[in-house]
């Protein structure tokens, strides 16, 4: 029959159902006012044409013109007036199979109410709200700003003396070689084409830390993140191989994509609530997962036995570019408990990332677990900022909703006062022809995992090739391989080669005695390369023979990265680099002799040499 007056669609429920209370709050929250939803209690005397039973099997929507729909096609057609929920009727009435389908485990639900209600409480909480991310966006960029602070000040601090005029590898050098061999800023994206002097290198670095300053304080929060990708992508450009770490490119590659995600306003207006972009939270979520899943399946492909038999971890906290004193203690513990960490740890990296696709509890549940990953590894080794920048990216797997309390309350309040607001047409077309370019470059790096050379890498070789020098999508994988012995470079100087002096780095193992240092979020980028460079021939590390020289020179940015400088009166005659196997001592040889590390000499790393003439 058809029905008269009626202005919008109602969706009829049966108000004594647990489970359809708790789906219909959620509902009303993501259509709004395009729909009204009465229970069929109230609302049965205005069909008389239909039994009441039938209200009591299954939901109902009655449309203006007349007809009314039930179970599933009633449920995705009410959705559909959520515009991101549209696709659901337009399969169940397009796609062969998928109606029959629904109606089918519509009517599974229907039969166990009961146990779906428990379940959806269990996996969402015992309210379903429309998820937010207002806040969520507000604490992530806050720490982003953070992140860049440490990042620009660390590098500051050393980067006269790595990339200096006399530094180790100089970054005119490298400017003037790009120019002789005629590469473009598209191939070289660096600010460094305006000028590579000392003055220009720092203000760069501490100019960053500055700006980075406007990020945490939420002022020009977009004009300032752009400005901070492109300081921070002209470093590492310059920096070589001082600025070839995994979280340096992970940082160009949040950053990029904070640029999109951040409000943007010229100034601070309290009481602005500019809705985020769910399609750029669901970006950063695959982020998280590449970054998880590929740390993951990169230590099982590799085929090294220390993962394959859980043992790596037996090696790792000695054999670690910069061990702390946590990881003296962590190496004492039974092989049995470093093996079940190991196992702890397939299972975060592997199994985890999966359920960011997942119901809203089962998503804080991986980020849960991530988070406790990351302070862990933080807590037994110095890897800069890059736990914190981990961290920050698991944040927006929670909503606002969840972690609200972390947001200061006149934020909170203001935001509560003003009405939500969109992003403007022209950023959103903007982020959806940006996602797609990220979502095909992330596609290639997920099957590079398994397959070298892929279909997809092959379609997407041409973006790759133009976006590979910004860094807009990576690799990821830390420890692939688990070095199993340490080798330790100790450089020395002499001017009779006989009695030579030995260098002492501020980080690094070197003194016996000296305890690990806790020195995250810094990086000392030198200490850390002296730890790669012990990996290979000195002949595949020029810059290791470049600081050589620079020490001969008596270089003082170069010296004043080290902690000691046995030829502080004038620089030596000659420059060797001895190899030596550390280990952490036991707790027994720790008591007797005090000394943290053991060694024992493997050869010359580096031959006695002297500065030409």
């Amino acid at each position: 029959m058809k029905l008269l007056h009626l202005e919008k669609p109602i969706l009829i429920f049966d108000a004594d159902c647990g489970f359809c209370l708790y789906w219909i709050d959620y509902w009303k929250q993501l259509t709004g006012d395009a729909i009204d939803y009465q229970s069929y209690q109230l609302a049965a005397g205005q069909f008389p044409g239909v039994v009441v039973d039938r209200f009591k099997e299954s939901v109902k929507l009655a449309l203006p013109d007349g007809r009314i729909l039930s179970g599933a096609h009633a449920v995705f057609a009410a959705l559909a007036h959520a515009k991101k929920y549209r696709w659901l009727l337009w399969k169940y009435e397009h796609v062969p199979g998928v109606a029959a389908l629904a109606e089918w485990f519509y009517r599974l639900v229907a039969r166990n109410r009961g146990f779906f209600f428990k379940l959806s409480a269990l996996l969402w909480g015992k309210r379903r709200e429309k998820p937010t991310f207002v806040f969520t966006r507000w604490i992530f960029l806050r720490l982003l700003g953070i992140v860049y602070l440490i990042a620009f000040f660390s590098f500051g601090s050393q980067i006269i003396g790595l990339i200096g005029s006399q530094g180790i590898l100089p970054a005119a050098q490298l400017m003037q070689t790009a120019a002789t061999n005629n590469l473009s800023w598209l191939q070289l994206p660096t600010l460094g084409w305006f000028s590579a002097s000392d003055t220009f290198l720092q203000g760069l670095a501490y100019g960053g830390a500055g700006i980075a300053l406007l990020v945490v304080l939420d002022i020009l929060t977009a004009p300032a993140l752009v400005l901070l990708w492109a300081g921070y992508l002209s470093l590492v450009a310059l920096g070589q191989e001082f600025m070839s770490f995994q979280w340096d490119i992970l940082l160009l590659e949040v950053g990029l994509l904070a640029i999109f995600l951040a409000p943007w306003r010229l100034y601070r207006k309290a009481g602005t609530k500019r809705t985020p972009s769910l399609l750029m939270i669901w970006l950063y979520r695959i982020l998280i997962f590449r970054l998880m899943f590929s740390s993951g399946v990169v230590k099982l492909v590799s085929g090294d036995k220390t993962w394959s038999d859980f043992t790596a971890l037996t090696y790792h906290y000695f054999t670690q570019p910069i061990p702390n004193a946590l990881a003296w203690f962590a190496n004492q513990l039974p092989v049995w408990f470093q093996k079940f960490s190991v196992g702890g740890m397939f299972a975060v990296q592997l199994i985890l990332p999966f359920f960011i696709f997942l119901p809203r509890r089962l998503r804080f549940l991986a980020a849960g677990c991530f988070i406790g990953l990351e302070l862990l590894i933080a807590s037994t080794g110095n890897y800069t900022f890059f736990n914190l920048l981990t961290i920050a990216l698991c944040l927006l797997l929670f909503d606002d909703q969840a972690i609200r309390w972390l947001v200061p309350e006149r934020y909170r309040e203001a935001v509560k006062k003003s009405e939500p607001q969109a992003e403007p047409r022209l950023k959103r077309w903007t982020v959806g022809i940006f996602a797609v370019a990220v979502l095909a470059l992330g596609a290639t790096r997920i099957e590079g995992l398994f397959v070298r050379n892929g279909q997809i890498a092959r379609a997407t070789e041409p973006l790759n090739k133009i976006l590979q020098p910004f860094y807009v999508v990576n690799h990821y994988g830390l420890f692939a391989i688990m070095t199993t012995q340490r080798q330790e470079i100790i450089v020395e100087g002499s001017n009779d080669g006989t009695n030579w002096l030995a260098y002492e780095f501020k980080y690094k193992p070197g003194d016996l005695k000296r305890a690990p240092p806790f020195v995250a979020p810094h990086q000392p980028r030198l200490d850390w390369q002296m730890w790669f460079a012990a990996l290979s021939p000195v002949v595949r590390n020029q810059w290791f023979i470049s600081f050589s020289a620079r020490l001969l020179e008596g270089a003082p940015r170069v010296e004043a990265l080290l902690e000691t400088n046995p030829f502080s009166d004038a620089p030596p005659k000659l420059i060797r680099a001895v190899l030596y196997d550390y280990q952490f001592t036991n707790s027994a040889e720790k008591a007797k002799t005090g000394e943290w590390w053991k060694r024992t000499p493997v050869g010359l790393y580096l031959p006695p040499a002297a500065l030409q003439k």
